[in-house]
């Protein structure tokens, strides 16, 4: 994993730990061991996190499509860091 992508992951990471009114931990999140879901992010939760995603960086999460990029914190960045390349409509 890049310093770019673990750093992205901890921003994350720490966003879903705010979001989840400390049902969970920056740590649990980053431990991969189980998913968001499996760790107790709610549907709330989940939509309070796409808000803050894309207010933090400036894109639009399509939550029409295939979600599963939103199970684990590193599916989650890579999704977004795959948003946040140049030239790629936001």
């Amino acid at each position: 994993m890049t310093a770019g992508a673990a750093e992205l992951e901890r921003k994350l990471a720490d966003m879903i730990a705010g979001l989840s009114d400390g049902e969970i931990s920056a740590e649990e999140v980053l431990a991969g061991g189980h998913s968001l879901s499996a760790l107790g992010l709610s549907s709330l939760a989940l939509i309070r996190l796409v808000d803050a995603i894309e207010d933090a960086f400036g894109v639009d999460v399509d939550l029409s499509g295939d979600l599963s990029s939103f199970e684990y914190v590193s599916t989650l960045a890579a999704h977004l860091a795959d948003l946040l390349v140049p030239g790629r409509p936001r």
